[in-house]
């Protein structure tokens, strides 16, 4: 189904999108933690309830655009035509960072300061960094025969991840002067996979 477009033709915020960009402002205005739920929902118009219709907890709503990528990736590593398993990683990371609205940038990081997110930054990314990198281990032994916790599955999700993300902190912080987030993924994977595919 398409997205809803609103006049000027630019596709209508989701619901979930419209509580993430208050969280953002409330943040940048108050702080992390002295910003409630309560306050989210109040500045984004709706109930307490409605929050939870699509974040389990508050920390969540600093990573909608990140949460999406995760639950996408499995399905560009499974329709991912690279000639090895590197190939095939570097082709869905690209795929991912193709998709991404370059018009959603994810504050936490950029903002991380200001918005005095700290350790909950860390906490609540870490277990998204793990569930991407499960998720590329396991696509990687699949191919190759080997167990998801085996040397070089793990070696590989660990090494285009680590990649992929660095690109994705200079994008971030490139600020107004930034290119389409794919050039930048691109240029750190290039190397990276070469070296791994040389192998």
């Amino acid at each position: 189904m398409s997205e809803p477009i609103r006049r000027g033709g630019r596709p209508r915020r989701s619901s979930a999108e419209v509580l993430a960009d208050a969280a953002a402002e409330l943040f940048l205005e108050q702080g992390y933690a002295r910003t409630t739920v309560d306050h989210i929902a109040a500045r984004a118009g709706v109930s307490r309830a409605t929050f939870f219709n699509y974040f389990a907890a508050k920390s969540d709503v600093m990573w909608l655009d990140l949460d999406a990528a995760v639950a996408d990736l499995p399905q560009h590593l499974a329709t991912s035509v690279g000639t090895s398993a590197v190939r095939a990683v570097e082709e869905a990371l690209l795929a991912a960072a193709r998709a991404h609205d370059p018009d959603r940038v994810p504050w936490a990081i950029a903002q991380a300061e200001v918005m005095d997110v700290g350790a909950e930054l860390v906490a609540s990314v870490a277990t998204r960094v793990t569930a991407q990198h499960q998720a590329v281990a396991a696509f990687v032994a699949d191919r190759t025969g080997e167990q998801p916790g085996a040397l070089w599955p793990q070696t590989v999700a660990g090494a285009m991840l680590g990649a992929a993300a660095a690109a994705f902190g200079v994008w971030v912080t490139d600020g107004v002067a930034r290119r389409p987030l794919a050039e930048y993924v691109a240029a750190a994977l290039t190397p990276v996979a070469a070296g791994l595919d040389a192998r």
